[in-house]
């Protein structure tokens, strides 16, 4: 066995199961080559932490605070927790990331409880908000107190900044907090054509889960606290929650390199443009079934089970609901239209078979 570093993969193949996959890009390697090298204070006292906030207030406004994170459901985890009571309960779909896919996360380390409702597009409204939003003076019920909407969703769709607000208008004259999960925020902008403040500050949103990982960084997502007084304690909040990194100015310099230019929107673009492809090349394979409008850069799509079993020997995805058939195609920063019309070509002759 030797001890050289090697490399244990081909380069060359990206796949369709998610933007998870895609590797580190160049402009954030290079930050973080940057960043590397002497000491810095740890724990959030670096320079570069210190200078990150005037990067997301650049986004955001002057109020805004952010506290760089591990992970997604971290932040997720650290965010709900801030903004709930111990009998506090978060009104969400039924198909967010904090219901369907945290292994409990957000109930068993956060205490909290989810509310969750159906939502056939992955949108709430103040209609459905309402069916869960009662009972705060009922000792035998969770207390609603915050409302956890996703953008873009889980099923790749988007709301405008008057649906956010709308349903944070709703929140807030009943009591309750408004939280974003943001892991796709600058797929959502780039799809918008709006800077990320119109659905999200400007809309009266509370607090968000910021995502770099998705979008081109190697590790690390962002609590952004929009409205201070919604939250407490939120440095202790975060240490408690396992969540606070010791060499932090790693995360921050790669949200710099992200967010101080324009690479975060360069990036969520052409990933977008990929999806818009893809989905265009599969609805004209027959027997395809694109299911949700692609706003962003996932198409969801129905297609026979045994085809979707070859295909993925061919191109790795994701099953979404195995029993209907619906699968999941995800595009990258660094997703290709070589990528993408190799694999309509693949899907085109699975399903010819």
């Amino acid at each position: 066995m030797t001890t050289d570093a090697r490399r244990h993969h081909d380069p060359a193949v990206r796949s369709f199961a998610s933007d998870n996959y895609a590797g580190v890009h160049p402009e954030i390697l290079a930050a973080l080559a940057l960043a590397n090298g002497g000491h810095q204070p740890a724990y959030g006292a670096d320079d570069y932490t210190a200078h990150l906030q005037d990067v997301f207030r650049a986004h955001f406004g002057p109020r805004a605070e952010a506290f760089p994170v591990f992970n997604g459901t971290g932040a997720n985890v650290v965010a709900l927790t801030a903004l709930t009571d111990r009998w506090g309960a978060v009104i969400t779909t039924t198909t967010a990331h904090i219901h369907v896919d945290e292994c409990g996360a957000p109930e068993r380390v956060g205490g909290l409880k989810l509310l969750p409702v159906p939502a056939p597009d992955g949108k709430l409204t103040p209609e459905l908000v309402a069916r869960e939003a009662f009972g705060w003076d009922d000792e035998h019920r969770a207390m609603p107190q915050v409302v956890s909407l996703t953008q873009s969703t889980e099923l790749g769709t988007l709301y405008t900044p008057e649906e956010i607000r709308a349903v944070s208008d709703f929140a807030h004259e009943r009591g309750m907090a408004v939280h974003l999960d943001g892991a796709r925020i600058a797929n959502a902008a780039a799809a918008l054509g709006l800077p990320m403040s119109a659905f999200t500050t400007d809309a009266g949103v509370d607090v968000v889960s910021f995502g770099g990982t998705k979008n081109g960084m190697m590790f690390g997502e962002a609590v952004l606290v929009l409205r201070p007084e919604a939250v407490r304690a939120m440095h202790h909040v975060r240490k408690l929650s396992m969540q606070l990194t010791s060499k932090m100015r790693f995360v921050s310099a790669q949200f710099e390199a992200l967010l101080a230019g324009d690479l975060w929107l360069r990036s969520a673009r052409h990933a977008n443009t990929m999806a818009a492809r893809l989905a265009a090349g599969a609805r004209e394979v027959p027997g395809v079934t694109v299911l949700h409008p692609v706003d962003a850069n996932g198409v969801f799509a129905r297609l026979p089970h045994d085809v979707s079993e070859r295909l993925r020997k061919r191109h790795r995805f994701y099953f979404w609901d195995e029993a209907a058939g619906d699968v999941r195609w995800m595009c990258s920063f660094d997703t290709t239209e070589e990528d993408v019309d190799a694999f309509v070509d693949a899907l085109r002759e699975e399903m010819a078979r």
